[in-house]
C-alpha cells in the first residue's frame, strides 16, 4: 500500500488530538513494532507513524482494525474513559465522534466482548474500504440504503434489513443514495493483539 498522505480513509490533522498519544502507547502495551502493528492492520509503517504523530487522522475503519490489533475498543484509541460498564447506555450521553468521513455514536459499554455502534456512512466516503480481518459483524439499516460486497456478491440493502458475516470474507460498506446510510453495527473484537499478523493488507477496491 502506497505511503503517500492520500491514503484512502485518511484526513488531516486537526480533530481527535488525543489519539495520537493514545495509538502509540497501546502498541507499545501490546508489544508490537511498528512494522508489525501497520501490517496487521492493513496499513503502511509510514502512514501508522504519522498516525502516531498527529499529522494525520485514522478513519473509522482504520479505529476498527487498530483495536482489534492491539485487543482494546475504539473508545479506549480515542481516551475516552467511564466509571463502570453500564449494562443500560442512554441516548444523551452518545457523543458523536467522526473519522474518515463516517459519523458514529458508541452504542455499548467499552472493554467487552462485542462492540455496539450506531454509524452513519456518508455517499462517496473515502473510509469505505474494502477489508479482512478476524471476529464477526453484524449490521441493521435504519435509514437510506446500503451497498454491501461480501466476496464476490454484492449486496443492496434497505431498511429493516441485516446482515452476519464472518469478518475474514473481504467486505465493503458504501452509502446507496446521496443521504447517506444509518446503520447500528457489532462486531467482536479481536483479544490476541498477535493473532491478526498473518493478513494482508486492505484495499481501497471499488464493488
Amino acid at each position: 500500500m502506497s505511503s503517500s498522505a492520500s491514503e484512502p480513509g485518511a484526513e488531516p490533522a486537526g480533530g481527535l488530538p488525543v489519539v495520537a498519544p493514545q495509538l502509540r502507547a497501546l502498541r507499545r502495551r501490546a508489544s508490537l513494532t511498528l512494522e508489525a502493528a501497520a501490517r496487521a492492520a492493513g496499513l503502511s509503517p509510514a502512514h501508522l507513524s504519522r498516525l502516531e504523530t498527529g499529522q494525520r487522522q485514522p478513519s473509522l475503519p482504520m479505529l476498527l482494525a487498530l483495536a482489534r490489533v492491539y485487543g482494546t475498543t475504539v473508545s479506549e484509541l480515542l481516551g475516552e474513559t467511564v466509571a463502570d460498564r453500564d449494562a443500560v447506555v442512554r441516548a444523551a450521553d452518545m457523543e458523536p465522534t467522526g473519522a474518515g468521513g463516517w459519523t458514529y455514536w458508541q452504542a455499548g459499554a467499552p472493554g467487552r466482548g462485542m462492540q455496539a455502534l450506531r454509524v452513519h456512512v456518508p455517499y462517496g466516503s473515502q473510509g469505505d474500504m474494502v477489508r479482512v480481518h478476524p471476529g464477526e459483524e453484524w449490521l441493521y439499516v435504519l435509514k437510506g440504503r446500503l451497498r454491501l460486497r461480501l466476496g464476490d456478491a454484492a449486496h443492496q440493502l434497505g431498511p429493516g434489513d441485516s446482515a452476519h458475516f464472518d469478518s475474514l470474507t473481504p467486505h465493503r460498506l458504501a452509502a446507496q443514495d446521496r443521504g447517506g446510510v444509518d446503520l447500528l453495527f457489532v462486531h467482536t473484537l479481536l483479544q490476541s493483539p498477535t493473532a491478526a499478523l498473518c493478513l494482508g493488507p486492505t484495499t481501497g477496491d471499488t464493488p
